[in-house]
């Protein structure tokens, strides 16, 4: 079975582009919008299943669903379809969406309507996805620029137009002729950790999911060989299409002739294998403490929060710790320390805790009240911490080389590390 169609909706739930739903009636794609509206009016937080039920004259059906900035984009599904499959175009469509209009939004939408239905159908070919690859969309629609904007208006034909010769490269991924006067490749290693920490401080889990992000800009059609030092603390290893796998499997290097520009080359998991998942011992290491001390009293009650840094290396940056003060808090009143700030907000009932940085060995604290109407007062049994940690990696992988070959050029290589991390931490 296929993808039925896809819809754009602006904040107010409108829609604004959504594809021609050939093989269903004209109120099908209507339905689905006004059932995700509903759902979204009726919601208490704003958070919705991914997947949502119609219930319609033709039979039943699903709406699956994502968000992309403050725009909401629907693919209502009829058949037997697994929804992974929908997620992973929607994912790839947002993903070409932002190579073409850079910010994804109402305004970037509406000012280039004429791209996103060229994509739209260059992508999805009778609910089918048909033509995903960057590189072979731009050689089809043209990413859009001020000055063939100025010219189209004038009436004057474009210094740029569409390759005359589409797919002409026998590489899928890759554009034939690509010529930089500089070669240069870099490697951004991306990291995001998430862990659940019980209230005496012990990690229940923990793993970091990682990413290896590429920005190609190389001449001709080089084939690059990637080493690394220590291969082996990357697991559960998913692959870009120009990876060959068997030269992976033989020796853990990556072996791709790299798409032009910019790529996601690989994806990963470090962390406790299977068997030691449930050993504190080898669980990933927090790179800060959260001291809470929570007091409940009959209409709202106080806490006294502090959070030093475990890490010497780098500051903990944006640090962002929330805590849900259940279902009729009305208010609070903190102090806190060390220039950080702090906001109640009254629509979601959350305390909000931000701090910039947090040097080495550095703590910050956070004390104050709040009230309630709820008698006691209900708040979460945990906080929820985002953090962001420049130059550092998790999992310590190290890149040891670069080789190229099939080109005649010295490439320059720049690989550096960024962490983010987001910890459930029980109280």
């Amino acid at each position: 079975m296929a993808i039925d169609g896809l819809i754009i909706l602006e904040p107010s739930g409108r829609p604004i582009i959504q594809t021609n739903f050939r093989t269903t009636s004209p109120v099908y794609p209507l339905l689905h919008i006004d059932a995700f509206n509903d759902a979204l009016a009726k919601s208490p937080n704003g958070q919705l299943d991914p997947v949502i039920y119609i219930s319609g004259h033709q039979g039943p059906s699903a709406c699956c669903h994502t968000e992309c900035g403050d725009l909401k984009l629907l693919c209502p599904v009829s058949g037997d379809i697994d929804p992974l499959y929908v997620f992973a175009f929607l994912s790839t469509f947002v993903d070409v969406l932002s190579d073409y209009l850079g910010e994804v939004s109402t305004s970037s939408i509406r000012e280039h309507f004429d791209v996103v239905y060229q994509l739209l159908e260059e992508m999805l070919d009778d609910g089918h996805p048909l033509t995903t690859e960057r590189n072979a969309l731009s050689d089809i629609v043209l990413p859009p620029s001020l000055l063939n904007k100025i010219l189209s208006v004038t009436g004057v034909s474009g210094l740029s137009k569409a390759s005359a010769t589409p797919f002409s490269s026998p590489i899928p991924w890759r554009k034939a002729g690509v010529r930089y006067n500089n070669n240069e490749i870099y490697f951004d290693v991306v990291e995001d950790l998430r862990a659940i920490v019980n209230k005496s401080g012990t990690v229940l889990s923990s793993n970091a999911w990682g990413r290896i992000e590429s920005n190609s800009r190389l001449s001709g059609t080089p084939d690059l060989v990637l080493s690394f030092l220590n291969p082996t603390v990357l697991q559960d290893c998913s692959f870009h299409s120009c990876v060959r796998l068997q030269r992976w499997i033989r020796d853990k290097s990556l072996s791709f002739v790299p798409p032009d520009g910019r790529f996601v080359l690989m994806e990963y998991r470090h962390g406790p294998s299977s068997s030691t998942t449930l050993d504190s011992t080898r669980q990933l290491t927090i790179p800060f403490a959260l001291s809470p001390s929570i007091t409940i009293q009959e209409h709202g009650g106080s806490f006294d929060l502090s959070v030093t840094s475990r890490i010497s290396s780098k500051p903990i940056e944006q640090l962002v710790v929330e805590l849900y003060l259940g279902e009729g808090a009305t208010s609070a009143n903190c102090l806190a320390s060390g220039g950080a700030s702090w906001g109640f907000d009254p629509k979601t009932l959350t305390l909000r805790w931000e701090l910039s940085k947090i040097t080495q060995g550095s703590t910050n604290t956070l004390r104050g009240t709040f009230t309630s109407s709820a008698s006691p007062a209900r708040p979460s049994r945990a906080f929820r911490i985002t953090f962001d940690i420049p130059q550092h990696s998790f999992s310590g992988v190290k890149v040891d080389k670069l080789k190229v070959a099939g080109e005649n050029f010295k490439v320059f290589k720049g690989v550096r590390g960024r962490s983010t991390g987001d910890i459930e931490w029980r109280w």
